[in-house]
C-alpha cells in the first residue's frame, strides 16, 4: 500500500483504548528517549486536549503526531511528538501525517500553527511551510527552534 493511500487515524485522548496509547507512548519512549538518548518526562499533561494522529503497519503504531490546541502549549494550535519508528523512516509517512494536521487544523478557519522543532530539522519543516520564529534555545538538553506557519 502507497504511503500516501495508508489511513490516518484521528482519535482524541478518551476515544483511544488503552492498547493504542500503549504503542503510542512506546514508540515516543523509543525515539525520543532511548535512540536520542535524553531522558525527560514525555507524560507532560497535554496528552489529555490534544488530537493524535497516526500510521499503522499490520496493525503496529509507526509514525504519530499530536495536535495540542490552540492556548495550551503557544498561542497558536501547535503540532509535536512529531515520531517515527526507525525502520519505517524516509517513507513520506511523516510527511502524510503533518499534512493532514496542517489541514485538519486550518478546516473550519485559516490558523496560524507554531511549533517546537529540533533545529537540525529547520529545513525539513520549512517544506510545510514553516519558518524560524525564535532564537535557538534548549529543550531537554537538544537544540531546537519554535517556527510559524502562518495564515
Amino acid at each position: 500500500m502507497s504511503n500516501q493511500t495508508r489511513p490516518v487515524i484521528i482519535k482524541t485522548f478518551e476515544e483511544l483504548n488503552k492498547a493504542e496509547f500503549y504503542q503510542i507512548v512506546q514508540l515516543r519512549i523509543e525515539v525520543f528517549i532511548v535512540e536520542q538518548n535524553c531522558p525527560y518526562p514525555d507524560l507532560d499533561d497535554k496528552d489529555q486536549e490534544a488530537q493524535h494522529m497516526w500510521i499503522e503497519d499490520t496493525g503496529e503504531i509507526v509514525c504519530y503526531l499530536r495536535i495540542n490546541p490552540a492556548g495550551s502549549r503557544f498561542a497558536e494550535p501547535s503540532l509535536g511528538r512529531i515520531v517515527t519508528k526507525k525502520s519505517h523512516r524516509k517513507q513520506g509517512l511523516a510527511e502524510v501525517l503533518i499534512n493532514k494536521a496542517i489541514n485538519l487544523v486550518c478546516e473550519k478557519e485559516s490558523r496560524a500553527i507554531r511549533i517546537s522543532a529540533q533545529c537540525y530539522l529547520e529545513k525539513y519543516y520549512e517544506k510545510f511551510g514553516f519558518l524560524k520564529a525564535s532564537e535557538e534555545y534548549l529543550e531537554d538538553d537538544i537544540p531546537h527552534i519554535e517556527m510559524l506557519r502562518d495564515v
